[in-house]
């Protein structure tokens, strides 16, 4: 039996989402996001304003007069949201965390791929892959998906974003939309004598964005050209500036580090905004290179209106053949 407290909560995401879902981006997901190519449908006569292009030689030659075969676009896709669930997730200063805001968001795209027929498959990933869930269609399924982002208790505190990309390729025959939900602090994995990566400098919670690995890098290029790659990096305000609250002694979530840092230092909390705004710009580069479609969400701010500037950037982009 499930406890009430979690299928209130669930049931209060299902609300909210499907309501954004319905009257904000109803059509923007089954536009921006296309199958996996044309499938023939039938032959009917020519008329006028048909491609040339499409003329079936063989039916007019039988025929003596010419027909055109008609295609429809293959809907039918999957949607599979990459979902990291490492100990930062849990870090808020405001409500929603950061994992709840990424529950949100993952049900707004699992909704749209309900209301378009489309299957969803989830993976949940911290220093290894936790959990899968293969793609179904249903709207028990989708709660399902939303109730392991939200309550899932992860084995691991750490993050590997590398061995989730890999678990990816390797599990993933067809082609599919990948939403990988993370907020990029800990871009490579712990090695076998240690962690050997560039690891972020953290103030407690407060990662300082790492950049991102050469192998990371070739692993998004390598799902991104499989596959439809979106990035959803999920941050809190504090991640991006030292709020002023006097010396702290704050603990790291994933390591158990201890730090005591003065937030009342003015040249302390600039210099930090300053790096992470740098860091920022660059892990934006990155996903640039890679070819890699990127959407920031925080935690203080709306989502749905980065939500629907995504959309409307994928939308204008197809339109001009991009």
């Amino acid at each position: 039996m499930i406890p009430r407290e979690i299928l209130k909560k669930i049931r209060q995401i299902e609300i909210r989402t499907n309501r954004l879902v319905t009257e904000t981006l109803a059509g923007q997901y089954h536009s921006v996001f296309r199958g996996q190519g044309m499938n023939f449908e039938e032959v009917r006569e020519y008329q006028p304003g048909d491609e040339v292009r499409a003329i079936d030689w063989n039916v007019t030659a039988r025929m003596n007069h010419p027909f055109v075969k008609r295609f429809v676009e293959e809907r039918e896709l999957t949607v599979l949201l990459v979902v990291d669930v490492s100990g930062s997730g849990w870090f808020g200063s405001v409500e929603p965390s950061k994992r709840e805001l990424a529950a949100e968001v993952a049900s707004v795209l699992a909704f749209s791929a309900l209301r378009n027929n489309d299957k969803v498959g989830l993976v949940l990933f911290s220093e290894g892959v936790e959990t899968f869930v293969p793609p179904r269609k249903g709207r028990r399924h989708v709660l399902r998906v939303i109730r392991e982002i939200l309550f899932y208790e992860p084995r691991r505190r750490g993050t590997d974003l590398p061995a989730a990309l890999q678990f990816v390729l390797r599990v993933m025959r067809r082609r599919a939309i990948v939403v990988l939900v993370s907020d990029f602090l800990a871009a490579e994995p712990a090695g076998p004598g240690g962690r050997t990566g560039p690891q972020p400098r953290t103030v407690g919670p407060l990662f300082q964005l790492a950049p991102l690995g050469l192998r990371t890098v070739s692993l998004l290029r390598q799902v991104n050209r499989r596959h439809d790659l979106v990035a959803v990096q999920v941050l809190d305000r504090y991640e991006a500036e030292l709020p002023d609250l006097g010396r702290l002694v704050l603990e790291d979530v994933e390591t158990g580090e201890l730090l005591e840092v003065d937030t009342a230092d003015v040249r302390r909390r600039e210099q930090f905004a300053r790096e992470q705004a740098r860091r920022q710009a660059e892990l934006e580069r990155t996903f640039r290179a890679a070819g890699v479609d990127a959407i920031l969400l925080r935690t203080d701010r709306p989502y749905e209106v980065e939500l629907a500037r995504f959309f409307e950037m994928r939308e204008h982009r197809r339109r001009r053949g991009g």
